[in-house]
């Protein structure tokens, strides 16, 4: 059976909006996670016209309910790594335009006056379990080469880490950010900006005047479209060699007040695992949690996808013993898009139309990247210069990746094997109540969902993105496409993108023909 997955945001209930869906607008914003709404706001404080379409019934119910909510301007993918891609400069533009992120949201936190628990803190980065003291000495020769403020130390304030070496950082941040987001939904509002939840998107297509079409066939045109889904849904063949989808989990457990120093902390290791706390407020007063994650895998690839929560709480147990930590009260899963250089793409989708902008590529970085989306997309939209318009140009193809671009293209392109194996179970009536299974039906490959009921809900299981075959994860009971990461409900409802519609339902719901046991 599935784990019951919840985040520790979702105590907050982000509002639905239904603004009125007027024909023309300057610009089409798709999407109201933190780059959605960042884009929309700083965009609507420049007097434009702008709209912001979501397919969730509420804001803030895409990746962002998922993050951990680190607010940090040290790359997640290390310095070392970005220079010899990109070079020096652009490391240290990197470095700035995340520091700028967190600036911004400090400014609009205080501008607007939104309660999010926005505060300055530490980042630590440490010597991972094994992992060569190297790693940590090679990044602090980069971050040396690139003047960002740092200090080698020899442990960290965690209980029972006093002895691991660290490097700290200055100026991170961390916050709600849902809150933040209910924040900026209300902003935008008063900056004059339209949000309408409920609201799929089934088809966008550029021109001298842009065209979105929704699921419900209305017809909205505006001068630009900023498709800001995480995954884009208009994403083309060229832009999907340039991100691979990444499934990373996290969990929260109460901790004693004051038992851990409210910074960020993230390990040298590859999937590394990150730490911080979160003070809840309830009836019985403050509650503190320590919130970890880790254990990124590509999505739709793992033989169990269960595993790596355990593993995850296995390793917290280990290394923070001292905290005292209580049992997991919230578990759950997010999406992550890696790019090859470890940046995120902003801007026009390569290929395409100049008025069709994308915002993609969190990287792992998802809070200070949709930020910086905000600050760009203006001056993109506008033709003014910006010294991060090349540096996060979709169109940019680093050839000091190009190791990584093999690599990850191999592994997309060698899912479509599933179209020669069987499928997970023999026949339908093999699939359990409360399970999922792919069946194998002559050339066909079936989506199998049997319900507590015992009634199977059947579907093709082929990917209508770019016909990946589709996986069955046990752990959120979700489909899930090893391809390019699109994810759908039991019954075959799109619920992350690129896909934009249903998987196929190629029979009727039927009672399964034998009892299960």
């Amino acid at each position: 059976m599935p784990i019951k997955s919840r985040s520790i945001w979702s105590h907050v209930r982000p509002p639905a909006s239904r603004g009125k869906l007027n024909d023309e607008w300057d610009v089409c914003v798709i999407g109201a996670g933190i780059a959605g709404l960042s884009a929309a706001y700083f965009l609507a404080r420049e007097g434009r016209s702008v709209i912001v379409l979501e397919a969730q019934p509420k804001v803030s119910s895409g990746e962002t309910m998922f993050t951990t909510a680190h607010l940090a301007s040290i790359i997640d993918d290390r310095f070392q790594r970005l220079i010899s891609i990109r070079g020096e400069d652009n490391a240290r533009l990197a470095y700035q335009s995340h520091a700028a992120a967190i600036d911004a949201i400090g400014k609009v936190v205080g501008e607007e006056e939104i309660d999010c628990d926005f505060e300055r803190v530490h980042g630590y980065l440490f010597l991972g379990d094994g992992d060569s003291p190297d790693s940590l000495a090679k990044e602090e020769e980069a971050v040396r080469e690139l003047g960002i403020p740092h200090e080698r130390l020899g442990g960290l304030p965690i209980p029972g880490m006093e002895a691991v070496p660290c490097l700290r950082f200055p100026g991170q941040g961390r916050f709600h950010p849902v809150k933040y987001l209910v924040g900026l939904t209300h902003a935008v509002k008063r900056a004059g900006g339209v949000i309408r939840t409920g609201t799929r998107v089934s088809k966008v297509e550029g021109g001298d005047t842009a065209k979105v079409t929704t699921a419900d066939d209305k017809t909205i045109t505006a001068r630009h479209v900023v498709v800001a889904t995480n995954q884009p849904i208009n994403s083309g063949l060229v832009l999907n060699t340039k991100i691979a989808a990444y499934h990373t989990y996290a969990f929260a457990a109460e901790v004693p007040q004051g038992s851990l120093p409210g910074d960020l902390y993230w390990d040298t290791l590859d999937p590394y695992h990150y730490i911080r706390t979160q003070t809840l407020h309830g009836t019985d007063g403050p509650a503190e949690y320590v919130i970890v994650g880790g254990e990124d895998h590509r999505t739709g690839q793992a033989d169990d996808f269960k595993e790596p929560w355990y593993r995850l709480e296995t390793w917290a147990k280990s290394r923070l013993a001292g905290l005292k930590m209580r049992p997991v009260k919230y578990r759950w899963s997010g999406q992550v898009f890696e790019t090859l250089d470890g940046l995120a793409l902003i801007g026009p989708e390569p290929g395409g139309p100049e008025n069709i902008l994308v915002v993609t590529g969190d990287s792992g970085m998802g809070m200070t990247h949709g930020t910086i989306a905000g600050l760009l997309l203006p001056d993109l939209i506008s033709g003014r210069p910006n010294p991060w318009a090349e540096l996060f140009d979709p169109r940019r193809a680093p050839v000091g990746a190009a190791k990584t671009f093999v690599e990850e293209n191999a592994n997309t392109v060698a899912q479509y094997r599933d179209w020669l194996t069987g499928g997970d179970a023999g026949s339908v009536e093999q699939v359990a109540p409360g399970t999922g299974a792919t069946v194998r039906e002559g050339m066909k490959k079936l989506a199998v969902y049997c319900d507590k009921e015992g009634k199977c809900h059947t579907m093709s299981a082929t990917c209508p993105h770019m016909g990946g075959v589709v996986r069955w994860n046990d752990a959120e009971g979700t489909w899930d496409c090893p391809v390019h990461g699109s994810r759908f409900s039991p019954t075959g409802k799109v619920v992350h993108g690129p896909a934009v519609d249903n998987l196929e339902k190629v029979e009727a719901e039927k009672e399964a023909a034998v009892s299960h046991s």
